[in-house]
């Protein structure tokens, strides 16, 4: 192959542990593998991101990757790393969530080429919905003992814990599920690589023991690590919870300062494993951070291109322009560039005072503006204060007492941005 994909992964930090010969393996010729990935969304969030790269990366380097999206597996769930059973979808609901997701890996693989490293999408509903409960336990449960499944460490963990109400039958077949579908990849597609993350080691390897034993071949498995942050918290979530690659549920604006406020110390982890940047590129760019830290170069790259990479350049350069906005020296010109909803997670907890368009229409005293009408400051008094004082300005430009606010003020048609010094910011809504 043209690019050693094992050696590629290791240099980003994306290999946590390979079946022995998965590197030889790869070098002979082009292979397939495949992610499996959770439908239980209609859309992927950052967590499934590090899956997605390595079969990015994966076919970079001459391969061809498969995405399964776990119909089957989804109506089921599995016990690994988790402490209670998920809720069951039904199959339109799926069937939904499955061409969501489609459209959201199109961005990362390509589907459409006519080379035959093209990526497939395929969906483990397809061959299990027509598996009658005694084929299955016969033709694939009779290969697996119970000793062998009770070993795996998932099976392990959720039964030893002291709150877990135990694990039902159901969950304890999700391993045999997973592992026939490595075992129907591998006859039906020469898929000979399961990859995933490291909590998946024992439902891979199950795979590979049924190709073992019944499939007259070998698999090979490949894990990477479960990305963790510096101070403990859970990669990928904030409070609002999942930073979603869906516009709607996590706005471009939100993504992007997602990855601008990592520390430095995630910031180079994540760039080597998130961008497709090189590694010159990003040595180069690790040491530039390391001398003026405080400039945050780091993050700002790792931001741009994932967000390019996730949403469009477009996105990125709205979201860029709404950081400056905030945090820089803006003027209402960029505030009125802004679409409603990047200006609302702009100004999100900022205080806001609803005012009736018709006073505005008819001319709205700053004194009212800031007092009487919107109660921003306590008094008409400090009102008049802070405008003697040329501290107040409206949408970024200073005014005095006798200004009056007009509809030609108004941002997307019904807003106004209040400022008392530099800290204070409000915002009147036209109604």
């Amino acid at each position: 192959m043209e690019k050693n994909f094992v050696e590629e992964i290791t240099w980003r930090g994306m290999l946590h542990d390979a079946m022995p010969g998965t590197e030889e393996h790869l070098m002979e010729a082009m292979r397939s593998a495949y992610v499996g990935i959770d439908p239980t969304a209609d859309s992927l969030h950052i967590g499934h991101l590090v899956g997605v790269m390595m079969l990015r990366h994966f076919q970079l380097c001459g391969h061809k990757p498969y995405a399964l999206v776990g119909g089957a597996t989804g109506m089921i769930g599995d016990p690994s790393g988790k402490s209670a059973e998920r809720n069951l979808l039904d199959e339109e609901t799926l069937r939904h969530n499955q061409n969501a997701l489609k459209e959201q890996l199109s961005r990362f693989l390509d589907f459409d080429s006519k080379n035959d490293n093209a990526a497939v999408l395929v969906n483990n509903y397809d061959w299990m919905k027509d598996f009658s409960f005694l084929e299955f336990i016969r033709d694939v449960g009779k290969h697996i003992t119970v000793n062998y499944m009770m070993a795996k460490d998932s099976v392990k963990k959720r039964l030893s814990s002291d709150s877990s109400e135990g694990m039902s039958f159901t969950e304890f077949t999700y391993q045999l599920v997973q592992g026939y579908d490595f075992l129907h990849l591998f006859r039906e597609f020469d898929c000979t690589l399961q990859m995933g993350g490291s909590d998946q080691w024992g439902n891979i390897t199950t795979g590979t023991e049924l190709i073992r034993r019944i499939g007259d071949g070998k698999g090979y498995a490949l894990t990477c690590p479960l990305i963790t942050k510096a101070d403990g918290t859970k990669f990928g979530k904030t409070e609002g919870g999942n930073v979603w690659l869906d516009a709607n549920r996590t706005s471009p604006y939100k993504f992007y300062q997602y990855w601008l406020n990592t520390s430095d110390e995630d910031a180079e982890k994540y760039i080597k494993i998130f961008t497709l940047l090189s590694k010159d590129e990003i040595d180069s760019l690790i040491e530039k951070h390391r001398e003026a830290p405080h400039q945050r170069e780091l993050q700002k790259v790792l931001g741009r291109e994932v967000t390019t990479m996730v949403h469009s350049e477009e996105e990125y350069e709205n979201a860029l322009a709404a950081s400056e906005v905030l945090f820089g020296k803006s003027t209402a010109d960029d505030f009125r560039k802004l679409n409603e909803a990047t200006f609302l997670d702009v100004f999100e907890g900022v205080p806001q005072a609803e005012v009736a368009l018709s006073e505005i229409e008819a001319g709205l005293d700053m004194i009212g503006a800031l007092s009487a009408k919107t109660g921003f400051l306590a008094s008409n008094g400090e009102a008049r204060r802070a405008l003697k004082e040329n501290s107040v300005s409206v949408n970024k430009e200073k005014v005095k007492e006798d200004y009056t606010i007009s509809t030609s003020d108004l941002i997307n048609g019904k807003y106004v941005i209040l400022n008392k010094g530099k800290k204070n910011t409000y915002i009147i809504r036209a109604n």
